[in-house]
Formats: structure tokens, sequence, C-alpha cells
């Protein structure tokens, strides 16, 4: 799960926010589809994908609605730095510490080769990694060696993805 510093004071309510979301996996359409989906049910948002600058721009009514944007984002299994200092979106929480021999991947986008391909790639510059299970469409896959869980969670996030693992 996706946690966001809550360290602004609240807006007045017609303070509109915009906030850019730059380092987010957007290789296709597909990609940009599930973004823009994820906005739909959040209310008193805005947003705008651009593929090519891997950004995702969004104007809310107030930052509890730009809060939600983010956990949004963040659900649909997309990652991303932010312009705003007071709205972050963080690494999961719950990561095992320490070396592990296999984590689960749960809840990361990955529509197509291109995403499982980034995917993969991220997955290989983990030092320990000696290998994983996912194919283009799985949203769920294991990945094996002797590896930081930190490590790979902060390579998948560098990546443009979300993603909760467990052991």
């Amino acid at each position: 799960m996706i946690r966001l510093k809550r360290v602004y004071e609240k807006p007045s309510r017609n303070k509109e926010i915009k906030v850019a979301v730059t380092g987010v996996h957007l290789c296709c359409q597909g990609c940009a589809d599930a973004v823009e989906s994820a906005m739909k049910n959040v209310a008193g948002v805005t947003s705008r994908c651009d593929m090519e600058k891997k950004t995702v721009a969004l104007t809310a009514s107030d930052g509890a609605a730009a809060e939600k944007a983010l956990e949004a984002i963040a659900a649909a299994g997309f990652h991303g730095s932010t312009d705003n200092a007071h709205l972050t979106m963080k690494a999961v929480s719950s990561t095992p510490q320490g070396i592990v021999k296999r984590l689960t991947v749960s809840g990361i986008h990955n529509c197509c080769g291109l995403c499982c391909k980034a995917i993969k790639e991220a997955i290989a510059a983990v030092d320990g990694v000696t290998g994983d299970t996912a194919t283009p469409g799985a949203t769920t896959f294991q990945v094996t060696g002797a590896f930081h869980a930190a490590a790979l969670v902060k390579a998948l996030n560098a990546a443009g993805f979300s993603a909760q693992v467990r052991r």
C-alpha cells in the first residue's frame, strides 16, 4: 500500500492545485488509458497523460482531492515523482527487511510487452536477483534469488511502477 505524506496545511476548498507527476511508466495507450480510468473515480480531479514525457498532469479542487488522485495512480500500478513537496508518492511501507529469497509482486501495471520488458529490466538491475516469472499482462509474479526487497521496490518505482511485495 502506498502511503503519502500529509505535511501540508489543508488548502481552502476553493484553491485549485496543479501537480505534475513525472517518471510514470507510460509506454503505450493502454498505460495512459489505465491512468485516465483510475482518475475517473476521483472527484474534483482532471488529468492529462503525456506519453512522450512520461508525465501525468493533475488539476485538483483541493489538497485532499490531489492526494486521492496520487493514491489512485499508485493503486493502478504506477509510480512517479511530483513537483509538489507536500504531495508525494512513497514506496510500499510494508517491504520485508533484509535479504529475501522469493517475493510475490502484485498490483503492478503490466498491460503489454513493453511494460513487461521495463519491469524485467528493473528487476534485473537488482543485485542478487536470479529470476522472475513476469509475463506480459501478468499483474502478479514471483522474483527469486538472494536480494534486498527494498532494492526491488526502489528499482520498480524508478521505472515508473508501483507494486505490493510480500514473501
